[in-house]
């Protein structure tokens, strides 16, 4: 009896250590196995080839059940089946069945086992015609199961994640457990719980020698939080196909206010990378040829389609990659100095409003398509610290104050050192930064921040144009995206759609820029324009002396439609800030009125008095 006890008691021990009791059998001693053992073994491991044959065995037995107990409810059993079928089909992506071909077949296959089972239950599953029924039809159903892609690409997951134990083991992440696996349209998923003092970091660190142990190429796996966020959790990402391989066009914005986050891609897995920019500085950055271009023209697309912003825009190369949306840019500047002026007033524009906030109580500017927010778009920010050295302060302004009244900045870049960003605080004011891939390691912290390189945003590894890793308060984790390719035929005609409803700065900005320019012009008197000889673009061989006079007389001579700003401009002799000081004039004293967006003429007799 001592004996007895003593041996339950090793066993107990053997069994706690995670160890099989050999009841003292030697290695050598061990009998081998039976017939019907290594049967079990070999249907168990292909029992999803097997699936057909074990459903036809599960049906033979459930209609001798039905026949035997359940002859007078044969209708019942038809319609809970065809009302299976009919949620598998209307609801079946619920529960995994992504495709309508899926949800399709779903639907037959329950359909056709009703039907089978409830005649069964009439007269016997092995009543003929019922048992060559059964095979034909087994047969036939069998095959689209056999030759699921996303069926087979699990069993291969499966069959690799059994030799995970022994790859853990060797890669040091030892006691690190399968969860859960899942395959998807690019390839499969997996989450793990780690061992006790294992982290994510330590996962990620591994990641060459995890893809060396499940056979991937080279860069196909990505590790992340699982979404319950626990410290001993994580997911593993294998990608077999790059979706991202290639260009994705951009199908049109759903996006109709700047309150809306923004679409700027799809991420790997399929999912939107959206990102709300209202009362966010944002930063795009990228070696040349990267993508950077393309990404803007994917915000600039939904931009234009909102009614409550507008649109500001600097291109010191002569307006090369902003031009073709000049149609709905309210203001663009392509020279240093345009590009100070511009940045001046939007200064002005954001200190009026933080007055207008204070004064009525509010804390916040909501945009609306009477009072637009402001978005200001700055292409190669470092030459503009270059040519427009007097214009870095009114970017720290902007950076600093122009959240809360929705002035906002969205810098491209190649580079954002602290030099080329000035010595304010604009980099640190980022709240939204967009890494397009980069020559050197050292230039992903510049461009999403200190440390990030190290937290796993290896930017300088994206390997095609287009592709991009987005830090932001709703993007926190390394995952790559791709930007929508909006062709230059796209970006006409967008440009051409969304003219018309572009909306104008309301009326306290509007005020704002007229101050502004008034301070300008006292500084810096505008020359008066002499009696020479007129070209093309003047109005008549004896120009007026005065500039308000050459401007009244444009206007009265407009059509009905008016003149557009750039011809006044061009007839008037005049640069944009001050012609738009003395239509304001114009305006205000009642003789000129505005047609429609950006096109003005002389008030005529019959028309009321603003």
């Amino acid at each position: 009896m001592t004996s007895y006890r003593r041996m339950r008691r090793q066993a107990r021990q053997i069994r706690r250590a995670g160890m099989q009791p050999m009841m003292m059998i030697s290695t050598g001693d061990q009998l081998p196995e039976t017939a019907g053992v290594l049967l079990l073994r070999m249907a168990w491991r292909y029992r999803s080839e097997l699936a057909p044959l074990y459903a036809v065995a599960a049906m033979i037995g459930a209609g001798w059940w039905a026949h035997a107990a359940l002859a007078h409810w044969w209708a019942f059993i038809l319609s809970g089946f065809m009302v299976a079928a009919w949620a598998l089909f209307t609801f079946g992506a619920r529960i995994g069945l992504v495709t309508l071909a899926e949800r399709f077949y779903a639907a037959t296959v329950t359909l056709t086992a009703g039907g089978w089972l409830a005649e069964a239950a009439i007269i016997g599953p092995l009543t003929s015609p019922l048992p060559q029924a059964l095979a034909i039809s087994g047969v036939i159903l069998s095959v689209p199961w056999w030759a699921h892609r996303r069926r087979r690409a699990k069993v291969r997951v499966e069959r690799k994640l059994q030799a995970w134990p022994d790859i853990a083991r060797n890669i040091g992440l030892a006691g690190a457990e399968v969860m859960s696996a899942t395959v998807d349209l690019w390839g499969w998923r997996a989450r793990f719980r780690l061992a006790r003092g294992q982290t994510i970091a330590d996962v990620t660190a591994r990641i060459p020698a995890i893809e060396s142990g499940l056979g991937t190429f080279r860069g196909a796996i990505r590790v992340y939080p699982t979404p319950d966020d626990l410290a001993n959790r994580c997911e593993l990402r294998v990608l077999v196909s790059d979706p991202h391989a290639d260009a994705i066009h951009w199908a049109g914005s759903p996006v109709t206010s700047i309150t809306e986050p923004i679409d700027l891609g799809p991420f790997e897995d399929g999912t939107p990378c959206r990102v709300l920019f209202l009362r966010r500085h944002a930063i795009f950055g990228g070696t040349t040829g990267s993508g950077k271009s393309g990404g803007i023209n994917v915000l600039m697309a939904n931009l234009t389609a909102c009614a409550d912003v507008v649109i500001w825009a600097i291109d010191l190369k002569k307006g090369m990659e902003l031009k073709p949306w000049q149609d709905c840019i309210g203001r663009l500047a392509t020279t240093p100095e345009e590009a100070t002026a511009l940045l001046s007033d939007a200064v002005a524009i954001l200190e009026a409003r933080a007055e207008f906030l204070a004064a009525t109580g509010r804390r916040v500017w909501e945009p609306s398509p009477d009072m637009p927010a402001l978005i200001i778009i700055i292409d190669e920010y470092a030459e503009l610290a270059d040519d427009a050295p007097d214009a870095m302060q009114h970017t720290d302004s902007i950076a600093r104050l122009g959240r809360a009244v929705a002035v906002t900045m969205v810098a491209a870049t190649q580079r954002p050192t602290q030099k080329a960003m000035g010595q304010g605080a604009v980099r640190s004011q980022m709240d939204l930064r967009i890494s397009f891939r980069v020559r050197e390691q050292r230039d992903v912290d510049l461009i999403l921040g200190q440390g990030m390189l190290k937290a796993g945003w290896q930017a300088h590894k994206l390997n095609a144009p287009g592709k991009f890793l987005i830090s932001a308060p709703e993007h926190d984790i390394p995952k790559r995206a791709r930007a929508y390719l909006v062709t230059d035929q796209a970006v006409s005609a967008i440009s051409a759609q969304h003219a018309s409803m572009r909306p104008e700065l309301d009326e306290i900005s509007r005020r704002a820029i007229l101050a502004a320019s008034n301070q300008r012009d006292a500084r810096e008197p505008v020359p008066a324009d002499s009696n020479e000889k007129s070209d093309a673009g003047r109005l008549v061989p004896d120009q007026p002396a005065s500039p308000k006079e050459t401007l009244w007389l444009a206007l009265c001579i407009a059509p009905d439609d008016g003149w557009a700003t750039s011809e006044l401009m061009d007839m008037a002799g005049m640069k944009h800030t001050t012609l738009y000081r003395y239509l304001g004039a114009l305006v205000k004293d009642g003789r000129a009125v505005q047609v429609s967006r950006g096109r003005w003429r002389a008030r005529t007799t019959e028309e009321p008095s603003p």
